[in-house]
């Protein structure tokens, strides 16, 4: 029976107290064979810790691990069977996938779930690149005057993917181990909101937001800028500033022309940034407090009513901390060059 450090210290100091070996095997929970070998080992070494062992022979030389490792480095998307076969093939060794998973795993690397996000071109790094130059320097006063806008469908069984079951081996498709789905998400709403550091707007249901349905650019005149985005931009004043991104309904002529017409000022948006819109953390903070609820939604209709009371009780300060975030955003997307963040 093999003993943890802190084991072989506690049978040394009982032993040097003078009690017998049976008796410390008996307090310590341990074979008396045990309790021997640990005395004498401290007796020649000195030293709680096994003696170091040989162990078996590693099937792999020092080149071939640096090669595996730097294979996983180059191409981060490779699998373990990837490495073992460009290994055969470049250096004539042949392990199993088994090896150059441990061999990845003492370089510290080990599989992990990819952060997704958007499919950037150059085009859009440097257009990514250049806005968070531009608005690095921006002080919490020039954030207080932009709205940031955004739309987000919600499904009535919609999952984030972060849940997680507790099985045995060969228990994967078990019946109390499988998450049932349901076609479409069961229903689903599309809803619009906006928000800033003095306050948020109203959550906005589109109609027709569900299956089939969308955000139209008359529909987005009509039920959003009329209704909503002008009174707000009369409320803060003449350096009223509205972030809303690239989607048809906001780019169509008849949107910029109403926008034009009203003297509303419109934030020049990178394209494909949702890393850049704090609003995207409200729909996440949203999204979770509705799951939350017991007992959960079973319709669309109560769907929406939840997602109203949420809202509502989402505190102005949890707005506040992700608009000040803005600056750390900016800088993140710097130090990718323009690529995807952690936002």
């Amino acid at each position: 029976m093999d003993t943890t450090p802190e084991e072989a210290a506690q049978v040394v100091a009982l032993l040097q107290q003078g009690l017998s070996q049976r008796a410390v095997a008996a307090q310590l929970h341990l074979s008396q064979s045990a309790v021997s070998r640990v005395y004498r080992r401290f007796q020649e070494t000195g030293a709680f810790n096994r003696r170091p062992r040989t162990g078996r022979h590693r099937c792999t030389s020092e080149r071939d691990d640096r090669f595996i490792v730097s294979t996983s480095l180059r191409n981060r998307h490779l699998t373990g069977v990837d490495v073992q076969q460009e290994l055969r093939r470049v250096r004539q060794v042949a392990v199993s996938e088994w090896t150059v998973r441990r061999r990845l795993k003492e370089a510290n690397l080990t599989p992990k779930r990819p952060a997704s996000g958007p499919k950037l071109t150059a085009g859009h790094r440097q257009a990514r690149l250049q806005f968070a130059r531009e608005h690095l320097d921006w002080s919490i006063a020039q954030w207080r005057s932009v709205l940031f806008t955004d739309e987000c469908r919600v499904c009535l069984h919609g999952s984030d993917r972060r849940g997680r079951v507790y099985r045995r081996p060969g228990e994967r498709f078990a019946q109390c181990c499988f998450a049932e789905t349901v076609a479409y998400g069961g229903g689903s709403c599309m809803m619009w909101a906006g928000i800033s550091l003095e306050g948020k707007t109203a959550l906005v249901f589109v109609p027709g937001g569900g299956r089939g349905g969308g955000l139209t650019a008359d529909r987005y005149i009509t039920d959003i800028l009329l209704g909503h985005v002008v009174p707000y931009a009369e409320f803060v004043g003449e350096d009223f500033v509205l972030m809303h991104d690239n989607a048809r309904c906001h780019t169509a002529r008849v949107s910029r022309q109403f926008l034009r017409e009203k003297e509303l000022r419109t934030m020049d948006w990178p394209a494909l940034s949702p890393d850049l819109n704090p609003i995207e953390h409200l729909w996440d903070e949203l999204k979770r407090r509705v799951r939350a609820r017991n007992p959960v939604p079973a319709s669309v209709d109560e769907l929406k009513t939840a997602l109203l009371e949420e809202w509502d009780g989402i505190p102005q300060e949890t707005v506040k901390k992700l608009i000040r975030s803005m600056r750390n955003r900016l800088q993140a997307v710097i130090r990718a060059r323009g690529g995807n963040t952690k936002y």
